[in-house]
């Protein structure tokens, strides 16, 4: 089944003309989805606690920033931005009180709606409007007159006025100008996060380590492993983003393509695949969640050691070497 997709055309815009627009946090999707709803006309109102550095760049950009609690106070529409670990606690602390029926609840990730983190009251539907891209791109899309796609999802049993909120909102942020597909809060978030952990960076990164553990325990030099294994690595996804998989085989060599066919297979096995599945099956029953909940109440100890541990890996030290010879890269350390 094709999934629905929504262009300007489909959305109002002049829904959101007498509404106040809460953004709550003001980080890398709160700054970029704040300006354009701003530019685009809307009312918008900054929910972002004193003393960071996103409090004063809200201010830099000609925001008043004000309390989660007061915004929400005033807010009709109430997108709650903030990492994932902290929305739940700010929700039950700062939010949920101040939400009246009628207004809507928003989020860019399904995460803590999906896993009754962020649970709306009576009388209030909740939407998620999530573009596919990272803040600053949602900005310098906007700016050039262009948009970042984006999806929307409704809460169950959701008012159709509801929706036409959410389409509204996404237009705002530019993102019915690339297309907005239909999805729901658990295909957002199970397919977000098995993606995150089976390839994006759980599987990336574990591939990479171990292609380059292996090189390096042969006898060959470091620095060859890090070209081979971490920093062609580029051309690739740059060559998949472009044209799929297809472009990337027509743009390699012969040898890299039959290299590809014949040995790829017997890397990702079926044990591989097997691994995968029970990897999705953690995030539909809510385990993963539950892992990464308890971690942030026993204050993220073991996350922070292997933070430390992950940092100090071989192909990271002879990595930031390398990178130093290329002047072409804008280099970032941690």
């Amino acid at each position: 089944m094709a999934a629905r997709v929504y262009y300007d055309d489909d959305a109002d815009l002049s829904l959101l003309k007498n509404k106040t627009i809460a953004i709550i946090g003001y980080g890398s999707q709160g700054h970029a989805q704040a300006q354009n709803l701003r530019d685009s006309g809307c009312n918008v109102i900054i929910g972002q606690r004193p003393g960071g550095a996103n409090y004063d760049l809200a201010v830099s950009h000609g925001f008043k920033p004000m309390s989660a609690a007061d915004a929400a106070a005033r807010g009709d529409m109430v997108n709650i931005l903030l990492p994932d670990e902290v929305q739940g606690d700010i929700y039950r602390n700062d939010i949920r009180a101040h939400l009246k029926p009628g207004d809507l609840l928003m989020c860019s990730h399904g995460f803590n709606i999906h896993f009754g983190q962020v649970l709306p009251p009576k009388g209030v539907d909740a939407a998620l409007v999530a573009p596919k891209g990272p803040g600053h791109l949602v900005r310098s899309e906007y700016e050039k007159g262009g948009g970042v796609p984006s999806l929307i999802a409704l809460s169950e049993g959701a008012a159709e006025t509801s929706r036409q909120l959410a389409l509204a909102y996404a237009k705002g942020i530019g993102g019915t100008r690339g297309g907005v597909i239909e999805t729901t809060f658990a295909e957002e978030t199970e397919t977000d996060l098995f993606g995150e952990q089976v390839v994006l960076c759980g599987g990336v990164s574990a591939l990479v380590k171990a292609a380059f553990d292996t090189l390096v325990e042969a006898g060959y030099q470091p620095e060859m492993a890090y070209f081979e294994c971490m920093h062609e690595l580029k051309l690739i996804v740059d060559l998949f983003y472009q044209g799929g998989l297809n472009y990337m085989r027509y743009s390699v060599s012969n040898t890299a393509e039959y290299g590809d066919y014949t040995r790829g297979p017997r890397i990702v096995t079926d044990q591989t695949r097997a691994e995968m599945k029970k990897i999705l099956t953690e995030i539909q029953s809510g385990q993963f969640a539950r892992d990464w909940l308890l971690e942030n109440r026993a204050g993220q100890a073991s996350f922070h050691a292997t933070r430390r541990r992950e940092r100090s890996h071989p192909i990271e030290l002879v990595g930031k070497q390398l990178r130093r010879m290329m002047t072409w890269i804008k280099a970032k350390e941690v």
